[in-house]
């Protein structure tokens, strides 16, 4: 199996031939300062989730050039001497504030921050765009399917639905958004994510018959074990399970079928057979709108791939990165793109969250950095960037938990209607700042 050494690859080729012409023409050492944000969040949803901070911070601690990766460079004839020598010596010696992993955002919302030389900003955008673009899309994803759940437990199992890789991340992404575990063991190693899982329908197909199968189950795995009852005939499953098994069984899976009625059907069976602690999963090509409308179910658990690991129809967030200040004479300028429906707003931003008295999100205001000293200490404004990097030191030292739990708060505070499931516009926008 072939792998990178580095992530100095994991760009597309522009950003070399820019900073080789950023070199040649003296600029390549000025100052810049580019934000990520989306102009729009996909069709019809309140809220973005902001994801994958974590893993964007050691992607770029390993954006070095040795030699594998310069021989490749100079192979491929991509750049001169001049930059592979420029390249050789790379550390990246900016800044970049970002919201932190968990924290929803809005059009226009800028997500990251990076303040750096231009010949360091300009090499990074692929990498940041791909991983927070990936990312956050799977957790905004995620975050409906939490909300649907209505506090039923998730299992993320997407794995065999995506690339490998971002399986894994997938993974992170959703037990970030509420999510409860998932059946990805890479998962559950790199990032102490509760791991789940049972048997297959083919485990049950290989045995004689389903009973010789929940036998061979139980004698590995005793009764706190799920009872995959829908190979055959659910009814007909339900009571082998128990009979083997026991009353004990902690739960049971149903993948396919009417998920509705054979819940309630199981539910009354299991509750017949004494059973009553037994707690009945289902899975199937579930997404947010399909749990919700399994909501007035006895369903206990719910298992999540394909429509998770798809972003339930927006596997991006759409993120851009885009050059809005760069330093002249001691100071700075603000520089915006003017092209029709691509607008960027000058100049760099330092964002914050009105509350409103009863703790409600109302809205998001964008100021400069001079006028966000006014702000400060204020009750009514709750910043939203942290340090990721400071001079080109790694500061960010947050946790899975950490993001988990900001999560939920932030949830809290968009309000029934921010949480809506219901098509409509974002629940906030953006109030214009001012320079001046």
């Amino acid at each position: 199996m072939r792998n990178l050494t580095s992530t100095a690859l994991l760009t597309d080729q522009y950003e070399y031939t820019m900073l080789e012409a950023a070199l040649n023409a003296g600029i390549a050492g000025n100052g810049a300062t580019f934000e990520v944000f989306a102009r729009r969040l996909p069709s019809g949803r309140r809220y973005g989730v902001v994801a994958g901070l974590a893993r964007l911070a050691d992607a770029i601690a390993s954006f070095r050039f040795d030699q594998e990766t310069l021989g490749y460079l100079k192979e491929s004839k991509i750049v001169s001497k001049k930059t592979l020598a420029y390249l050789e010596g790379f550390v990246f010696s900016g800044s970049i504030s970002a919201y932190p992993e968990g924290e929803v955002y809005f059009p226009d919302s800028p997500v990251l921050k990076i303040t750096a030389p231009l010949s360091e900003a300009i090499l990074l955008e692929t990498l940041v765009l791909s991983v927070l673009n990936w990312d956050s899309a799977i957790a905004a994803c995620a975050s409906r399917i939490f909300v649907a759940a209505a506090g039923r437990a998730l299992i993320e199992m997407g794995g065999r639905r995506t690339h490998e890789h971002s399986a894994i991340a997938a993974a992170r992404a959703a037990y970030l958004a509420g999510f409860d575990s998932t059946s990805n063991l890479a998962a559950g190693k790199l990032y102490g994510i509760p791991t789940a899982g049972t048997v297959a329908h083919a485990f049950i197909l290989a045995h004689p018959d389903e009973n010789s199968a929940f036998v061979s189950q139980f004698q590995t795995q005793g009764a706190a074990t799920t009872a995959l009852v829908d190979t055959y005939d659910i009814p007909q499953g339900i009571d082998r399970a128990i009979e083997v098994f026991g009353t004990s069984l902690a739960s049971i899976r149903i993948d396919s079928g009417d998920l509705a009625t054979q819940a309630k059907q199981a539910r009354e069976q299991l509750d017949s057979l004494g059973a009553t602690g037994t707690k009945i999963v289902v899975s199937g090509d579930l997404d947010e709108f399909a749990i919700h409308d399994l909501r007035d179910t006895p369903i206990d658990a719910y298992g999540v791939g394909t429509r998770l690991v798809t972003g339930s129809g927006a596997p991006t967030a759409n993120f851009v990165y885009k050059l809005v200040e760069v330093a002249v004479d001691g100071g700075s300028r603000p520089v915006s793109k003017l092209s029709r429906d691509k607008e960027t707003q000058g100049g760099a931003k330092v964002p914050y969250r009105m509350i409103d008295e009863d703790g409600s999100a109302v809205a998001e205001v964008f100021l400069n950095s001079a006028r966000s000293k006014e702000l400060e200490g204020d009750p009514r404004y709750r910043p939203l960037q942290i340090d990721l990097y400071r001079d080109g030191y790694l500061v960010y030292n947050e946790t899975l938990e950490d993001g988990r739990n900001r999560h939920r708060s932030a949830l809290a505070q968009l309000g029934p209607i921010g949480r809506s499931l219901t098509e409509g516009p974002p629940l906030l926008v953006a109030v214009p700042w001012s320079s001046s």
